[in-house]
Parts: structure tokens; C-alpha cells; sequence
């Protein structure tokens, strides 16, 4: 009996977790697509900044290894570090309705039937063996 009655339990409990939450506020939604935009941004920064601390690294070794006499070779061409600048957020603008977007308008008149009046046989002809 204990059985059926902790299985029930558990399935309610499960039932109540896979409840659909309700849609976000566009504010909400503005919030959000700001931190993606914010987070995006974050990432070319320290992409930026990795770059840059890479370009010294090779620079350093460069000198450190010409100034001990040993043979280098030429440094292998790398495109600049590109400066992400600074935040900047501009929010989506919100898609037009479908009937200002002219998808209600109708199809053009077609130029010719779908099908012709010339016989399969005639387009198909049967192979002989």
C-alpha cells in the first residue's frame, strides 16, 4: 500500500514540474536579450585581450631569443587584434504584423496549364529488351 502511495506522490510531484511556465514580459525579454547582447560582448573582449597578451608573449620571446644568438625564424602572419569597443545595445525592432508584411498578397496568374495534352507514351517511351 505504501508502494502505490509514494508512486502516486512522486507522479503528481512530476506533473507539477513539467507545468508550462508562462510566456516572458517583453520586458523581461528586453532584459534578457540585453545580457545575451552584454555576454556576446564580454567574450570579443576577452578575445581581444587574449590577443593582445599573446602579440607581447611572441614579441618578448622574439627578443629573448635574437638577444641570446639563436636563429629565429620569421614570425607566422596573424591578422590584428580587432578592438571591440565599448558596450553598446541597440534592441531589435519588433517584426511587422503579417498583414504589413504582404504575405496575404495573392499568386501571380500562371502562363500555362500545369500539364500537357502529349501522351506519356510519347514522352516515355518503353524500352525494348
Amino acid at each position: 500500500m505504501k508502494k502505490y502511495l509514494i508512486t502516486s506522490l512522486l507522479l503528481a510531484a512530476c506533473s507539477l514540474a513539467a507545468a508550462k511556465l508562462p510566456s516572458p514580459t517583453p520586458e523581461a525579454k528586453t532584459k534578457s536579450d540585453e545580457a545575451a547582447a552584454k555576454a556576446a560582448w564580454a567574450g570579443k573582449v576577452d578575445s581581444y585581450q587574449l590577443c593582445q597578451a599573446q602579440d607581447r608573449v611572441a614579441a618578448r620571446y622574439m627578443t629573448s631569443t635574437q638577444a641570446a644568438g639563436k636563429e629565429t625564424k620569421p614570425a607566422t602572419a596573424t591578422p590584428p587584434c580587432a578592438d571591440p569597443g565599448t558596450f553598446a545595445y541597440i534592441p531589435a525592432e519588433a517584426p511587422k504584423p503579417i498583414e504589413a508584411s504582404g504575405a496575404h498578397s495573392p499568386a501571380t496568374t500562371a502562363a500555362s496549364p500545369p500539364s500537357s495534352t502529349v501522351p506519356d507514351a510519347v514522352l516515355n517511351p518503353a524500352k525494348k529488351p
